[in-house]
């Protein structure tokens, strides 16, 4: 039988392989994001992230590079094959947070709520019962 206090270390990597990373544990959040920046960054009518504590990411392969895309942004990418990797920003300090589409197991961080709601496209009608925020859910109510 498994410890349950071991953490579960997760990986991940870009499209073409270059870029990848590892994080150790549960995320502190997974959410749908809708803002214009992000769908801007990904092409797509929304993102999916995963909030980790920086301490416990790293990246391995080849190191990705960054788009600062507004004052107190980064923006992580495989400058191979352009996939998007990771956001950190100020706002948020000692978190970064993975696409979860680049996890090599994504439908094991499943999504508790939308961020940035009121962003969103609309034409995107969610029918999924999660909770819809304005902002981060942290700053803001339900939409």
């Amino acid at each position: 039988m498994p410890d349950p206090d071991i953490s579960r270390l997760r990986t991940g990597r870009c499209g073409c392989g270059a870029v990848s990373f590892r994080v150790d544990g549960d995320p502190n959040w997974v959410a749908h994001c809708h803002c214009r920046d992000c769908r801007a960054q990904t092409g797509s009518p929304f993102t999916t992230f995963a909030g980790f504590p920086r301490d416990r990411f790293a990246w391995t392969g080849v190191p990705p590079a960054i788009h600062r895309s507004s004052p107190g942004v980064a923006r992580s990418f495989c400058a191979r094959c352009g996939t998007p990797m990771a956001f950190e920003g100020a706002r948020w300090p000692g978190e970064v947070h993975i696409y979860v589409a680049t996890v090599e197991d994504p439908a094991s961080l499943v999504p508790r709520a939308h961020v940035y709601f009121g962003q969103a496209l609309p034409w995107i009608q969610p029918a999924d019962g999660l909770a819809r925020y304005q902002g981060t859910g942290d700053d803001s109510g339900s939409a």
